[in-house]
């Protein structure tokens, strides 16, 4: 279902998606874990309904991710810990194209996007400011956005098992191959070499092949609705997700900020599925 709003391109999208996911790991001694594996309850999403199962632990304790976007969960796990997921979520977004948007001047933007102009762990952006000028230099704001994520979709091959835990945005852009993990390390670099905040994206999205937890980029430009304002849109170089049926997880610099399951100790991961369909 859309509405229309007066006035600007922005249409609310609203999509309702079931999710379903577990996983299981296994610690033989007792190991700290952080988890982030949830829909985050943010305007944008209503819960319609949710459940999450954990495995017993003398340590459970929720604390906010990124930006407030999400909760993660600390765990302290021995022995097979188990973990399941199940929700229903209804996304009405604010949509908008992206191309005609301009992007803020640096001293314009908000505290809270500054840190989504600078290297991260895996975004080393400083490194692509030549790239960028000669490839996009005679772009700005939305219309560079676009054409970077264009670039990356025909440059760039999506091959499951090719890329690890270590990979970064230069290795991937060498490579010109990878998972959704990389797609989006590589337009958050861009994009931040452009002078435009980026942010990597953790999310359930259906479509997603093979089926798992998903990754995308958002980058913050000019706000149609708010005179002088900005806000963040979401962009999926591989193709498989719309801003519309997308469920954000979390935020952050790039994957490190936003992992399903950080641990702090010695585990063996064992099993994971995940479910993302459209509500009948």
């Amino acid at each position: 279902m859309a509405r229309k709003l007066s006035r600007s391109r922005v249409r609310i999208i609203t999509m309702s998606l079931e999710i379903d996911v577990s996983f299981a790991f296994q610690a033989d001694q007792p190991t700290d874990v952080l988890l982030h594996f949830e829909g985050a309850m943010i305007p944008e999403q209503t819960h319609l309904r949710h459940h999450t199962s954990l495995s017993p632990s003398p340590h459970i304790a929720r604390i906010p991710a990124q930006d407030a976007i999400g909760e993660r969960v600390w765990i302290r796990a021995e022995g097979r810990y188990e973990v399941g997921y199940s929700a229903q979520i209804e996304v009405d977004r604010l949509l908008t194209q992206i191309d005609p948007l301009s992007q803020l001047a640096p001293h314009a933007l908000p505290g809270g996007t500054i840190k989504y102009l600078f290297d991260s762990r895996y975004c080393a952006a400083g490194q692509f400011h030549s790239f960028v000028d000669d490839e996009f230099g005679d772009l700005s704001g939305g219309n560079r956005i676009m054409a970077i994520s264009n670039w990356v979709s025909e440059h760039f091959s999506y091959v499951p098992g090719v890329s690890g835990p270590n990979t970064t945005a230069l290795d991937s852009f060498v490579e010109r191959r990878g998972i959704c993990r990389d797609y989006a390390h590589v337009i958050v670099t861009l994009a931040r070499a452009s002078g435009i905040p980026a942010r990597f994206v953790s999310c359930f999205a259906p479509g997603v092949t093979p089926p798992d937890f998903h990754a995308v980029a958002e980058v913050f430009l000019e706000d149609t609705t708010t005179p002088g304002g900005g806000a963040w849109y979401l962009v999926d170089a591989t193709g498989m997700a719309q801003p519309s049926d997308i469920v954000k997880i979390g935020v952050g610099r790039d994957a490190a900020d936003v992992s399903f399951m950080t641990s702090f100790g010695v585990t063996e991961f064992l099993e994971k599925t995940v479910s993302v369909t459209h509500a009948d």
